[in-house]
């Protein structure tokens, strides 16, 4: 059991942190070819190594892809304990806006609307976040609503921070060696991209998960498709026979995708294709895809079913040209961590010593961990708290950045024997 010291000192410790990692700007961008994707993603990373040194980490690497590398040494008498990694990603989803957010506590939240300060179009209900009806009593933040909140994964990277913090404060807390890794461009499907393998043990862990006492070690197969309509422009006043309108044949073209595989009608265990952008103009539109499923071949039918679409519409508008290219984005984990299923009971512990359910859960999407464990890394994924990413209605319990890294303390030490 931590004492209620160190449980007061993890609570004010990850809310400052949060509210002070979620204002630096750092979304990540898919249409750009530079690593990382985005500049800004840099600004976080400075301030994490400086912040990483100040706790006595070693081996500080804030490298120029954007990754964050540092080594904390075990407590005297431990050194021979089993490294372990923990991980985190510093960028936020394009989606939404994730510049000039500023967070907002809701003071012992009541179970009522949350309305937003900066934008009365949208409301936080009990509807929309049914795990809203747990958090009554609780502390809850949001951002001001034009923006998301950064939650995802923010709160990860903070709850690794202050378990830092934590081990560097309280002598007590043992553990053993433990590298620390924060990653950029996870949103747009690219975190593990640069990553140095060399500087990670055999088993790491993913602070990168929802609600408070997810454990996850199954994720989607997952794919990314580009289509590119290349049509022909033609003055409108005489086009008869002659126009081929990219953009417009490429809306008609995802028109034919059906509508209850979309994400707003699946859930569960269920697959889906998803049009994250339609850019264009009339001589030449391109479209993004992400199909996801747990099955690998359910997601080879949906990709068979796009090939198909794509020979009937150049059929029906002769001179049309359509590239269609497949990339293969992320498998699903549960096959590379099966066989190591020691980490997932270890990290179950860990879940109910911080007094926490454990929520068995399979991720609708992917984390660093599931191209970490194709790479033969097995990286489960711990919760960090927040729910409904990526969206302006985001929001976290502070209670759950407390208790997530509670986990992390407890799971460091449950390592010191394993």
């Amino acid at each position: 059991m931590l004492s209620e010291e160190i449980i007061d000192f993890l609570l004010e410790e990850s809310v400052k942190r949060f509210l002070k990692y979620v204002q630096v700007w750092t979304t990540s961008d898919e249409l750009s070819q530079s690593n990382p994707s985005t500049e800004n993603q840099f600004e976080l990373g400075k301030i994490l190594a400086a912040e990483l040194k100040e706790l006595n980490l070693e081996n500080i690497l804030h490298d120029k892809y954007g990754y964050v590398y540092a080594d904390l040494p075990a407590n005297s008498g431990l050194e021979n304990a089993r490294r372990i990694s923990l991980i985190a990603h510093i960028d936020t989803s394009p989606a939404v806006s994730g510049k000039n957010v500023k967070p907002v506590i809701h003071k012992n939240y009541d179970g009522r609307t949350i309305e937003f300060a900066s934008n009365k179009d949208i409301k936080l209900t009990v509807e929309d976040s049914p795990i809203l009806k747990e958090y009554i009593g609780l502390d809850v933040i949001t951002s001001e609503g034009d923006t998301l909140l950064g939650a995802d994964d923010k709160a990860g990277v903070v709850e690794i921070m202050t378990a830092c913090a934590a081990w560097k404060r309280f002598s007590e807390l043992k553990h053993g060696p433990i590298t620390i890794c924060f990653t950029p461009d996870e949103e747009v499907g690219k975190g593990t991209l640069n990553i140095d393998k060399q500087r990670l043990p055999g088993f790491c862990y993913t602070m990168d998960g929802s609600e408070m006492g997810e454990l996850e070690f199954e994720c989607f197969d997952a794919w990314k498709a580009t289509i590119t309509f290349t049509g022909l422009s033609i003055h409108p006043g005489y086009a008869k026979n002659l126009l081929i309108n990219a953009t417009h044949i490429a809306s008609r073209f995802l028109s034919e995708i059906p509508e209850q595989e979309s994400p707003e009608h699946t859930e569960d265990r269920e697959g889906f294709y998803y049009v994250s952008g339609l850019k264009g103009t009339v001589e030449e539109a391109k479209t993004v895809l992400i199909i996801r499923d747990y099955i690998e071949n359910n997601n080879e039918g949906r990709m068979n079913f796009l090939k198909k679409l794509k020979e009937l519409y150049e059929l029906r508008y002769p001179g049309l040209r359509i590239e269609l290219e497949f990339e293969h984005q992320y498998s699903n984990m549960l096959r590379f961590i099966e066989k190591d299923k020691f980490i997932v009971d270890l990290a179950e512990k860990a879940i109910k010593m911080a007094g926490l359910e454990v929520k068995f859960h399979s991720i609708r999407g992917g984390t660093d961990g599931s191209r970490l464990s194709e790479m033969g890394i097995p990286t489960p994924n711990i919760f960090s708290g927040g729910s409904l990413f990526h969206s302006r209605k985001e929001h976290i319990p502070t209670l759950a950045l407390q208790k997530a890294s509670e986990v992390l303390l407890h799971l460091a030490q449950l390592w010191t024997s394993a």
